[in-house]
């Protein structure tokens, strides 16, 4: 493997996902904030990098995998940022789900400095990253996307070039949308399966046989009935997706009434301190609505 990688951000994601390139055998830079972080990935031969500026100017390609669009344009751009180590030619992968329009001004600003940006959320949760399953979805240069494919190959199972810069972050806002109602869909069925004396195991076990059946009803509906929140995808992190979308909406005037009542309910999951379980776990705001 010719290309050195660098690795910024090693959470839920991040960790798995750059634990997978490094045993496919690319060379590994990596830096984190925390530094427990780091000691998986050091475990296994990784190079620590004292800054995001440090790890550009010894890689090829920078993965960063963080939480919100500050936290981006930090490790990206800030005083210790990636710009101010990378050589002209660096690629910058960037994992996270952010507001398509910041993405697109950051990528503006990188390739003023000669660094090509692709936008590459993705969709799996922590098992599709140990997995190495998960589901990319890119925005930028079709080319420079050719260039790291074989890396995006070992920790994506599909990978779908969507258009130009930002229309990754679309993507992905589009999938939290989706995701985020049917769990309310979900919950609500449960709910009223429930109230009317009706296992909703049976109900969720009839409904996967039918056009009902979908990835979401056969792993989150589980989770809901086994009340198992262990976080895939933590609920503070979907209700700043939830965010996104909403912001995104408001731009374009474009009317989402089903993604404002989702985010209502997230809104209420985070403020009942419930913001560090899974997404799934919103079942129980509609439990408590209907005094379940």
């Amino acid at each position: 493997m010719d290309l050195r990688l660098g690795y910024i951000g090693l959470g839920i994601m991040g960790r798995p996902m750059a634990l997978n390139l490094m045993r496919a055998g690319y060379s590994m830079s990596v830096w984190a904030r925390r530094a427990q972080s780091l000691e998986p990935l050091v475990a296994e031969g990784a190079t620590v990098a004292a800054s995001p500026a440090q790890l550009a100017a010894q890689v090829d390609v920078v993965f960063t995998n963080v939480s919100d669009t500050a936290d981006v344009e930090s490790v990206l751009l800030g005083p210790d940022g990636v710009i101010h180590g990378a050589r002209s030619g660096l690629i910058v992968v960037d994992h996270s789900t952010i507001a398509a329009g910041a993405s697109q001004r950051m990528a503006e600003t990188l390739a003023d400095a000669g660094v090509k940006m692709l936008d590459v959320p993705v969709s799996g949760g922590e098992q599709g990253a140990i997995a190495g399953s998960l589901t990319l979805m890119v925005g930028g240069e079709a080319r420079v996307l050719e260039t790291v494919r074989p890396m995006l190959e070992v920790v994506g199972g599909t990978i779908t070039h969507v258009g130009g810069h930002g229309a990754g972050q679309i993507a992905k806002t589009c999938n939290q949308m989706i995701v985020a109602q049917s769990l309310v869909a979900i919950g609500e069925a449960f709910t009223l399966a429930e109230s009317a004396g009706v296992d909703p195991a049976r109900v969720r076990e009839a409904l996967m046989g039918g056009f009902a059946a979908s990835r979401i009803l056969e792993a989150h509906g589980q989770r809901m009935l086994d009340r198992n929140y262990a976080p895939g995808f933590k609920a503070r992190l979907h209700r700043k997706d939830m965010g996104i979308a909403l912001q995104t909406a408001a731009e374009l005037g474009v009317a989402t009434p089903g993604t404002a009542v989702a985010t209502q309910l997230i809104n209420a999951l985070v403020g009942q301190d419930m913001g560090e379980l899974d997404s799934s776990a919103l079942v129980e705001m509609l439990r408590r609505l209907n005094h379940k």
